[in-house]
């Protein structure tokens, strides 16, 4: 009898801290991506505030391929959403290189397909469009 109420116990606090954390992930979820989502769709940057290299990469991305690296030119998924919903494969990012390190580092840029240009220097954590000149 006591080993029955020992397994009871421990399989009902088990589902009890389960469902605990996935509580607390789901509630804390929206509120973290509401703010980050907002904070998106307000930022812009002009051409003249962008990095030297990220203008490099603005060239890069006129003249088309081939490209330096080898993800440049592939879908970006927007799997945060943090730019405006599109179809699969509307998106495409580019490298902006970063002076001092030997590999991609964090900076890009993601172009629509309509020609609407984003800028990251976080790796995708925000972004902020690139206004026409």
């Amino acid at each position: 009898m006591w080993r029955k109420f020992v397994l009871f116990f421990l399989v009902a606090a088990g589902i009890g801290f389960y469902a605990y954390q996935n509580h607390q992930e789901t509630s804390q979820t929206p509120s973290v991506r509401s703010v980050a989502v907002n904070e998106q769709y307000s930022a812009t940057i002009s051409p003249g505030e962008l990095p030297p290299e990220a203008i490099e990469t603005l060239q890069v991305i006129k003249k088309g391929p081939p490209f330096p690296y080898t993800k440049d030119g592939t879908t970006f998924g927007n799997r945060e959403q943090l730019l405006p919903r599109k179809p699969d494969g509307y998106y495409r990012e580019f490298t902006v290189k970063t002076p001092g390190i030997s590999h991609r580092g964090a900076r890009r840029i993601v172009v629509g397909q309509q020609g609407e240009l984003y800028y990251t220097d976080d790796h995708y954590q925000t972004f902020r469009e690139i206004l026409a000149e």
